[in-house]
């Protein structure tokens, strides 16, 4: 997998703004080693600051916006990304597997409707993925967000990132009821720089109703997957559950509507 960090760290740098990747030196493939310039301290991690209740919505549009710019303009350069990234082999072992058709088999109420994404998910290979879009790997300095962690990325859905990332928000939406319109206002931030930074995208007017999808399944997934949300405990994630799996049943139709209707449910 270190290979595969590598060539990402290699061309997200030529996808995203100057700084917001750390800075690829060299990699030995005798050895299977990677170097990269370390980010420069001080730095703090998104993850922290967001479960201390520290929501800025400069950080979230950055990061809505720094993922649709690697949407946008991977797809531009399909011709030359793809072929790097074609494999996904780390993908389904790493986040199909343990995420949806684990899951699948813990909530079976879910089944019909994770095996399906998962089928739909195989077939859309339209951008580059980075796979683990997510605070956690997310480090903040000088104010610019700088996103970590490559090991997962492929051509495939991009959705799924998208998804994957709203999840997070809106998880700790439900975490941190203090804040919750806070996290509510941040998704809402996420989803509109994203949508802006991706025009114009032919994939664009089939792209919603996938990332509500993704984003009902990775909300189950981290409570009843191989990979909980660590900070949720047994009774928020039952209550996170209970209203995935209504939602599953009549999904919305938009993004905005997803997030109005998970948050009155938790």
């Amino acid at each position: 997998r270190v290979h595969r960090e590598a060539a990402g760290l290699r061309w997200l740098a030529q996808l995203t703004v100057a700084g917001s990747i750390p800075e690829f030196i060299s990699e030995d493939r005798e050895h299977h080693l990677l170097i990269m310039r370390a980010v420069p301290k001080p730095h703090e991690n998104w993850k922290t600051r967001l479960l201390a209740g520290r929501v800025d919505p400069d950080h979230c549009q950055q990061f809505g916006t720094m993922l649709g710019t690697i949407h946008r303009r991977s797809y531009e350069r399909r011709d030359e990304i793809r072929p790097t990234f074609n494999d996904r082999t780390f993908f389904e072992s790493l986040r199909l597997e343990p995420y949806y058709s684990y899951a699948a088999t813990q909530a079976v109420d879910a089944a019909d409707f994770l095996r399906q994404l998962l089928a739909d998910t195989r077939e859309r290979c339209l951008t580059l993925v980075h796979g683990d879009y997510s605070p956690k790997n997310i480090l903040i300095h000088n104010g610019q967000l700088v996103l970590l962690d490559h090991e997962v990325i492929h051509w495939g859905d991009p959705a799924f990132d998208a998804g994957f990332g709203l999840t997070h928000l809106l998880s700790k939406a439900h975490h941190l009821p203090v804040h919750r319109q806070d996290f509510v206002n941040a998704a809402r931030t996420v989803w509109h720089c994203y949508l802006t930074a991706i025009q114009p995208s032919p994939w664009q007017a089939e792209l919603e109703p996938m990332v509500v999808r993704h984003t009902l399944g990775c909300l189950l997934a981290r409570v009843v997957g191989r990979s909980p949300l660590e900070y949720l405990d047994e009774h928020e994630r039952d209550i996170q559950q209970q209203a995935t799996l209504a939602l599953m049943n009549d999904p919305p139709e938009t993004v905005a509507a997803l997030v109005t209707a998970f948050v009155e449910r938790v």
